[in-house]
């Protein structure tokens, strides 16, 4: 493998900081054991294909059973090799051995998987009944709820051929446009005073003691960002009309309708989360942000101020041994069984820690697949932002370990509530965190941390969620200029914001850089299901009003995909279509802030 050098103060600075170890999946880009695998997948796909290619209906249960197996076997294979390219792919995005690596991978993997996608299209041809007969075997049945969701697409499939051709163009579609997106994203170079900078590092200054320091990078990141805004606003349209194209053929009545339909959660549960939400926003946002100003001694903050910390909080570098200390506290807090699970992240390279130039920024973790194990990328920093995206990400891990147990075509859950076990690791760190904090003035910037973290979390992925659907439906008028698009922007933010926030020239660049828009349209909202969801799953766990509340915790997350969001919150007695129950996610930040207007 090519070798990643890392910036030599980040040991120095931060402690150790682990580094991925992908040779869990493969030993390297031209590894023999890759190559066999391609092989692998190449003799499985052709012995599928020729035993079942025209002849599921005529299946009986058995081999309607042993067909769904066998696809579940390739999809588990070519999910572990497209995961090691993605992996390696993301440690240096500005490589470009690397970027060639990851497109040929893809390539291959979708030729591949082109010759099985008659599979799931002659499924979606049953009738029920017929389906049914079929699902009397009990290896069959037992992938009823893949069956389930898969049929959710019945209605919205094209022929054979067309979605053939669909998938086989998607890697000179939209896989090439990401990729163009993320090679310019990971290019970025922000002249911050003396310093060059990348994103990932200008980004993390917004969140600087000093006011000064704060607003150098703002400026440097917007002047950056408005540089290749003709190509971000050129990437938006085409990306924002290709969907518009498909959504029309396979007959989405709205933009954001087979997002949803990917989320299995309805478009009115949707919409009356956004509404609760943006009916939020002078009791949530306006409010906070006006306090903010006033601990900050400003009459307005500026754009840059608002993750500025407050006057009496730490300002201390974070080491990374401290860090996985308090999230794996807090865990155990809750159960042992989930700090054991956690563990080996730490233990068997499955983070990788350091940021620096040319890696994909942000964070995440990767769930491969379930003969595999998780990887989680972060940019740490040293901030107790970056200690809490740990407790986030090492969530998701948690879920996708657990879950892996229902094997490759039932362990996926929905991006709503994918985010459910993520916010609810941050819940438990803050919470472990306030516990046992026992000055007052550090109370209160933890305090307003937290109301900062689920403003993010809640009130600005709404807002993006709002941009991004008034760009798309912007879209179907004609092509958006860059002018346009950024006013969109600015209204959403002055919206969403409020009254206390001064915007200079430059911001309106800055939702260039949310990678979301690109990679997975409309995943946003995601982030503000999971945050209400979790704030009522707390508050039950709180109240002690659900016997065994942990037992039944670690099960919701071993189900994976099998349950649905009514069936998985039934046990906590909780209903995510009842429009109250968004009202009532919002409280937990209500109630926050109006604490700290107590302390304030």
């Amino acid at each position: 493998m090519n070798e990643i050098t890392l910036p030599q103060n980040q040991s120095k600075e931060f402690g150790e900081l682990p580094v991925w170890e992908l040779s869990d999946l493969y030993s390297g880009p031209e590894g023999d054991d890759l190559e066999a695998a391609f092989e692998e997948a190449a003799r499985q796909i052709g012995v599928f294909a020729s035993s079942y290619d025209g002849k599921v209906e005529e299946l009986d249960g058995e081999l309607f059973g042993q067909a769904i197996v066998a696809y579940e076997s390739i999809s588990d294979l070519l999910g572990r090799i497209g995961s090691f390219a993605q992996l390696y792919q993301s440690q240096n995005i500005g490589d470009s051995d690397r970027g060639r690596f990851y497109q040929n991978t893809i390539d291959r993997m979708t030729t591949l998987s082109s010759r099985t996608l008659f599979f799931t299209l002659s499924i979606n041809r049953l009738d029920d009944e017929a389906l049914e007969t079929k699902l009397s075997d009990p290896v069959a049945a037992r992938y009823r709820p893949w069956l389930r969701d898969l049929r959710v697409y019945k209605d919205h499939e094209l022929s054979d051929a067309l979605e053939r051709l669909l998938h086989e163009k998607y890697v000179t579609g939209r896989a090439a446009w990401t990729r163009l997106f993320d090679e310019t994203e990971a290019g970025i170079r922000c002249a911050v005073d003396e310093e060059v900078l990348t994103l990932t590092e200008a980004l993390n200054r917004l969140s600087d003691t000093k006011s000064e320091r704060r607003r150098s990078a703002a400026k440097a990141i917007g002047n950056a960002l408005g540089e290749k805004g003709s190509l971000f606003a050129y990437i938006t349209n085409v990306m924002a009309k290709d969907k518009s194209i498909e959504d029309e053929w396979r007959k989405y009545p709205r933009p954001v309708s087979s997002r949803n339909m990917a989320n299995l959660v309805e478009d009115e549960v949707v919409d009356a989360l956004v509404a609760a939400a943006k009916g939020a926003y002078a009791d949530t946002s306006h409010r906070y942000y006006a306090l903010k100003a006033r601990w900050l001694g400003k009459s307005k903050l500026e754009y840059w101020d608002r993750n500025a910390p407050l006057p009496s909080a730490e300002n201390r570098v974070i080491q990374w041994d401290e860090a996985k200390a308090t999230v794996l506290d807090a865990y155990a807090g809750f159960t042992p069984e989930m700090a054991e699970t956690a563990a080996p992240f730490f233990e068997r390279g499955w983070i990788d820690a350091p940021a620096f130039p040319g890696k994909a920024s942000g964070a995440f973790s990767h769930p491969t697949v379930p003969s595999a194990h998780p990887y989680i990328l972060l940019n740490y920093l040293g901030s107790p932002r970056d200690v809490m995206t740990l407790a986030h990400e090492l969530g998701h891990g948690v879920h996708q370990v657990l879950a892996a147990g229902q094997g490759t075509l039932l362990c996926d859950t929905p991006l709503t509530l994918a985010e459910t076990a993520s916010v609810f690791g941050e819940m438990l760190t803050f919470r472990s965190l306030l516990e046992k904090e026992g000055r007052a003035e550090q109370r209160r910037a933890l305090l307003a941390g937290k109301v900062e973290d689920m403003l993010n979390t809640v009130i600005r992925q709404v807002a993006f969620h709002e941009f991004e659907r008034q760009v798309h439906d912007e879209r179907k008028k004609g092509e958006l200029s860059l002018q346009h698009i950024c006013e969109i922007w600015m209204a959403v933010q002055s919206e969403s914001l409020g009254p206390a926030f001064r915007f200079d020239e430059e911001y309106k660049y800055y939702w260039t850089y949310v990678s979301h828009f690109v990679h997975v349209p409309f995943y946003v909202y995601a982030y503000a299901f999971g945050d209400c969801l979790v704030n009522s799953l707390y508050k039950v766990y709180t109240e002690g009003a659900v016997p065994d509340f942990e037992g039944k915790y670690l099960e919701m997350l071993k189900a994976g995909g099998t349950l649905r969001h009514k069936e998985l919150l039934a046990p906590f007695g909780l209903d995510a279509s009842d429009p109250a129950f968004w009202a009532r996610g919002m409280e937990t930040l209500t109630g926050l802030i109006d604490e700290l207007e107590m302390v304030a």
